[in-house]
């Protein structure tokens, strides 16, 4: 494991805001996933090291996970999520980056750069196994109805992992402990509530993500053995992004920035030193 990180905090309209941070040079941001007992540090501690040889990276805990606060907006998290990450790269005085985001973050991402006037300055983008669709299958539920059980995170890490390393102690031991962290679940469980009798789930972004109007080079890495997504769906995305390509990892699934940690690393400094 890279270590070679500083863990900080700093005060976003009055949201005390965690992230971590290594190296300098231009920018890099590192966006972690949603799933129960995410955070940066779980997400990225295996690529901060080789990234910041070239950049200063910056992975931050978005709203309501890991050690930022436990805030959550039921009117539009999604984008109070946004809204709060424009704000801290502001603060931390980031006026462009490359920008890298996991599963939901990798969504989110790919809207942002949709938009007319996007709210982050990114000069390359990579979506690890995000953006495009995500069916709801019976995978995806082992995800969304986690329960605080040890037995049930090993359940899930099996989803998002090929490798067992990652299903197993002392990884499954921590990841289960900081699942627990106060406010942790609370806050992740609520963006699955859903009042009785109300159809749908509010806006739907991946419907208004236009892909084709996203215009800075963007790479799609991608697990050959992904359960939450369907066969050939980097390919079929990234054909609708101008300058989107594809690399696929054929030992990883949901996660291949840690099932394959080495080979993510290379390839993606590749994509983010060249011309």
């Amino acid at each position: 494991m890279d270590v070679g990180f500083e863990s900080k905090f700093i005060t976003v309209d009055g949201i005390r805001t965690h992230y971590l941070e290594a190296g300098s040079g231009p920018a890099v941001v590192l966006l972690h996933s949603g799933e129960f007992g995410a955070c940066a540090e779980l997400s990225w501690e295996h690529n901060i090291g080789a990234l910041a040889r070239h950049f200063r990276v910056i992975a931050p805990d978005w709203l309501g996970f890991g050690q930022t606060d436990k805030l959550f907006d039921f009117r539009d998290m999604f984008q109070r999520r946004i809204d709060h990450m424009t704000r801290l790269v502001e603060a931390l005085g980031i006026r462009e980056a490359a920008f890298m985001g996991n599963s939901m973050a990798g969504g989110m991402l790919a809207w942002a750069l949709s938009q007319p006037n996007p709210p982050w300055p990114v000069t390359k983008a990579v979506l690890v196994s995000g953006g495009g669709y995500a069916p709801e299958n019976q995978y995806r539920q082992v995800l969304n109805s986690y329960d605080g059980t040890k037995e049930h995170m090993q359940r899930m890490l099996q989803v998002l992992f090929f490798h067992p390393q990652w299903w197993s102690d002392p990884y499954l031991e921590r990841r289960w402990r900081l699942s627990l962290e106060p406010g942790s679940w609370e806050c992740t469980a609520a963006a699955r509530f859903r009042m009785p009798g109300r159809s749908g789930g509010g806006r739907n972004r991946h419907a208004e993500t236009r892909y084709e109007a996203i215009r800075v080079p963007t790479l799609i890495a991608a697990g050959r053995q992904d359960y939450l997504r369907e066969p050939g769906w980097a390919d079929q995305l990234a054909a609708q992004i101008p300058l989107g390509r594809v690399v696929w990892f054929e030992e990883a699934r949901h996660c291949p920035h840690i099932d394959c940690a080495e080979d993510f690393n290379q390839t993606v400094l590749q994509f983010l030193l060249e011309d």
